[in-house]
């Protein structure tokens, strides 16, 4: 499977997604492909256009995980849409915001204030800001840095090793500051895992719930206590999250 098709599986249901990434239901299908209110539709903030897919490839899942971090804003999600399609049009590329170019790309951060001061996208919603006095650091090349939910997600990333000329996001952490738990669309039916052991997190939080000891489970599954650790709060998130 070439990078580029990677993101282009097909992966995960739009309750699946919400699941993983601690939305509420029906969040990943407004995002991904648009909605219906009162007779008016709305566009997807995610896809061009809407196509009434259930399933979310690889890529928009990516791109939700990004959103994500946007969504106690309190503005709502569809004010990045403008950004969006046109930082598609300029990065030449279906799913922009898992695009190497604008994450690792030299000219990224430039590219990305020219379309926010294009579009007025600012405020709670912004991508990238423009350094004050006070945050200036020496020798500095560049007064623009990431806002930092941008950051937030820019660290949530691992790519692949450049092959084809490009680089995709191979694993993605579902939780911020929380590095134990990855994502990877390959491995564990795309379910949250321990990272380099491929155990479900669902699984440790099941067996802790029906009154396995976490030390009991490290034992069980040759893990740290602090793999355990990881996977109960991610699980406790999702819980926090759905209530």
């Amino acid at each position: 499977m070439s990078v580029v098709s990677l993101l282009d599986r097909p992966t995960y249901g739009f309750g699946q997604v919400d699941s993983i990434l601690g939305l509420k239901p029906g969040t990943a299908e407004r995002w991904i492909d648009g909605y219906e209110r009162r007779g008016k539709h709305y566009p997807p903030v995610i896809r061009e256009s809407s196509t009434g897919n259930e399933i979310a490839t690889w890529g928009e899942f990516v791109e939700t995980r990004m959103l994500a971090e946007y969504r106690t804003t309190g503005v709502p999600i569809l004010r990045m849409r403008p950004a969006i399609e046109v930082l598609r049009d300029r990065l030449e590329t279906r799913y922009p915001l898992a695009s190497a170019r604008m994450w690792l790309g030299t000219d990224g951060r430039d590219l990305v204030l020219q379309v926010q001061e294009e579009v007025d996208l600012e405020g709670e919603l912004a991508i990238v800001l423009l350094r004050t006095k006070h945050e200036m650091i020496p020798g500095a090349l560049t007064p623009i840095r990431w806002s930092d939910r941008a950051k937030s997600f820019r660290d949530s990333l691992e790519w692949t090793s450049v092959a084809e000329g490009v680089q995709v996001p191979e694993l993605v952490r579902p939780m911020s500051g929380n590095d134990g738990v990855v994502i990877d669309p390959l491995r564990g039916f795309g379910d949250p895992v321990i990272r380099g052991r491929n155990v479900p997190t669902s699984v440790i939080a099941e067996l802790v719930r029906a009154g396995d000891t976490p030390e009991m489970v490290a034992e069980l599954y040759e893990l740290t206590a602090g793999e355990v650790t990881s996977a109960i709060r991610y699980e406790l998130s999702l819980t926090r999250a759905a209530s």
